[in-house]
């Protein structure tokens, strides 16, 4: 198990924007988090990676509780941002043994993990192009290169294809899948295709609170309507309803 979450809450005053949230999430699956925007997948997210404390619940990681063991959690989890968080003078090498010396690896360690990722995020050819003349598709593809040569046990991955065209978008599917052999994936994003092409399974958030957990297939079939985005339009304006 990569995580359980037991009564997740988060509050800020008189709002409650994660609300007693119960999930369970198995090692290396991709595993979609959906909801409209001020669902709460921020804020769940936030508090799953230690970023910011529930107001009460609780959740483990790799078995670790994010109350009393934040430090421990944040050696094994990474983040891949919708932000570009490549530094765009450097080439694509230079990027990839800057943000593996931070990590601690030792020079020669460094470079054979550089290798390892250019190979696997197919960036053999751009390894000494700077960061900032690669196309959408490429910086994205070495952001979560960068933040995944940690060898992180869960990677958080956020809109990992915003603004892509479908061939940059596939080719990405492609590498997800591969790093999906090592590591378990929260994945959010607001392409619906997305999800039905990638995620083992799937939590949509609204007002808070898990409306429904399960595949994408089964959500659908509960639901008795004709494909997946009209299941999530339909779970996405449910008041405070469980499924």
């Amino acid at each position: 198990m990569s995580i359980k979450i037991i009564n997740l809450t988060k509050q800020y005053g008189n709002l409650t924007a994660v609300d007693k949230v119960n999930l369970e999430i198995e090692n290396n699956q991709i595993f979609a988090l959906l909801g409209l925007n001020g669902a709460g997948k921020t804020t769940l997210i936030k508090m799953l990676s230690c970023l910011t404390r529930p107001t009460s619940g609780d959740a483990f990681i790799l078995g670790k509780s994010i109350l009393k063991n934040p430090l421990d959690i944040k050696q094994q989890i990474n983040i891949a941002p919708q932000e570009t968080s490549i530094a765009p003078n450097l080439t694509v090498f230079e990027n990839l043994i800057f943000i593996s010396q931070i990590y601690g690896f030792n020079k020669v360690d460094a470079i054979a993990k550089s290798d390892q990722m250019l190979k696997l995020f197919e960036l053999e050819e751009k390894k000494n192009v700077l960061s900032k003349r690669l196309s959408g598709g490429q910086q994205r593809r070495l952001g979560i290169a960068m933040a995944i040569i940690s060898d992180p046990k869960i990677l958080f991955l956020d809109e990992p294809t915003l603004g892509l065209d479908i061939v940059a978008r596939r080719s990405l599917w492609k590498i997800i899948n591969k790093i999906k052999e090592n590591t378990t994936i929260i994945l959010t994003t607001h392409y619906l295709n997305e999800v039905e092409h990638l995620a083992n399974k799937v939590a949509i958030m609204h007002n808070g609170k898990i409306v429904a957990n399960d595949t994408v297939d089964n959500i659908v079939k509960n639901l008795k309507v004709k494909n997946f985005e009209d299941a999530f339009l339909q779970l996405s304006q449910k008041e405070n309803e469980n499924v």
